[in-house]
Parts: structure tokens; C-alpha cells; sequence
């Protein structure tokens, strides 16, 4: 996405607990060649870079564009580009959409097209918003098309099979849920409401998604592999 508000992308980088919270459940599957579309500053990246890995990160806004390069310039096994899906060369075995998804217009055409790059035997890896009754100015400001119900995400998209889907974050949901009933006008919560979401209720997060048998909450993610 271009022009992605910067006060987000700072502040959603302060998150560290829920993202490796999200990253534990992935880890396994982050292999080979990896392709991460949206990388935005790298905030996920930090959380499975390997200097064995051979990492391509794209970045359409210049602002992130640029401090990625700065972030990663000492990592020789990590390239940064400004491409789209559509002009990224070679293929993969692993590509990741974490909580980009929901930016790209036609995501469909975008997933058809991850599937002529993504090796056989590879994964890809998708991190969304979920629910489109949660949809607030939030999501308008930072470009989001939409949010995500579990059924768009089916046992073959668009010739890939599944194997794992789940709903994470159901304390989010909540949080969520509140701040758009009580906080309607303000387009990107502050510094002290992610604090507060990222360290006291992702930690209780970690029992009530597991309670819920990982099928409610603020986001979804989805593992796909190539027959």
C-alpha cells in the first residue's frame, strides 16, 4: 500500500508480544526462498530472519520502503525491493501476507498470481483482519479494502490446499469491539492502548484463544501448501 499512515506504522511496531505470538504458529512453515509482500518496517521480519534464509522484502511506500533498506543493510541474505506480486522475478517456497491482504483491491487476482510464483511443496502464509462488522476508521485510514470472515478462506483457494486455519486474539476482539463503540473518531489508537492491548491481554489472549479452540478472535491466519 502507498502512503501508509507512519503514526500506524510506528505504533503497531511497538506490538513485539503479539506478533511473536502470531509468528509462533508459522515458524515451522517459513522455509527456502521466502517472499514477504508488505514487509511495512519490518516489524514481523525481526521475528524469523535467519542469515541462512534467502529473504526478498517488497514495500511499496517509500517512507517504509526506505527504512527497510536502512534496517536490513547489513544483512546480505535479505533483498529489498518496491515491486508488486505481479513484478517480483523467480519463484518461491515460502510467501507471507502478514496483515497485508486487506490492502490489495482485487485479492483474488493477487492469490492467483502468488500461485504461479510459489514453488511446489511451498507455503503460503496469510495474516488478516477479521470480521467485517468490526470495520472502523481505523481501517479506512490505513487502506484496508476490507476485513475477513473465516469462510473466505476455504479447504482449496484458488488451487491451494489448506492445512491449517485459525482465529487468534480474542481479547483484541473485545478491545476492538469497544474502542469503535467508545472511540468511533479516532483513526489510530495510542501509544498507551497498545500497550495495554500488547502487554496485558495478549498474555491472557494465549488461554482464551486456546479455550475457543483457536476459532474466535481479532484476526485470522491461514497456511496453504502447493500440491
Amino acid at each position: 500500500m502507498k502512503n501508509y499512515p507512519e503514526t500506524a506504522t510506528e505504533r503497531f511496531d511497538n506490538a513485539k508480544f503479539h506478533r511473536r505470538y502470531c509468528i509462533s504458529f508459522i515458524k515451522k512453515f517459513i522455509n527456502g526462498k521466502i517472499l514477504e509482500i508488505g514487509a511495512g518496517c519490518g516489524s514481523f521480519t525481526k521475528d524469523y530472519i535467519n542469515i541462512n534464509r534467502n529473504i526478498t522484502l517488497t514495500e511499496t511506500d517509500k517512507k517504509n520502503f526506505d527504512d527497510l533498506k536502512k534496517i536490513f543493510k547489513d544483512y546480505k541474505n535479505v533483498k529489498v525491493t518496491n515491486n508488486t506480486i505481479y513484478k517480483e522475478t523467480g519463484n518461491f517456497d515460502t510467501i507471507l501476507y502478514l496483515h497485508v491482504l486487506e490492502h490489495i483491491e482485487d485479492d483474488f487476482a493477487e492469490l492467483n498470481e502468488v500461485y504461479k510464483k510459489l514453488n511446489k511443496n511451498g507455503h503460503l502464509i496469510i495474516l488478516v483482519p477479521a470480521y467485517q462488522k468490526l470495520y472502523s476508521g481505523l481501517d479506512k485510514t490505513v487502506g484496508h479494502f476490507r476485513r475477513y470472515e473465516r469462510d473466505f478462506f476455504k479447504n482449496e483457494l484458488v488451487g491451494f490446499k489448506r492445512i491449517r486455519l485459525l482465529s487468534l486474539d480474542t481479547m483484541g476482539y473485545l478491545l476492538y469491539s469497544l474502542n469503535k463503540i467508545f472511540f468511533k473518531n479516532e483513526n489510530v489508537p495510542s501509544n498507551f492502548k497498545i500497550f495495554i492491548w500488547d502487554k496485558i491481554f495478549t498474555p491472557i489472549t494465549l488461554i482464551t484463544d486456546c479455550l475457543t479452540n483457536y476459532k474466535f478472535g481479532k484476526s485470522i491466519l491461514a497456511i496453504y501448501k502447493k500440491d
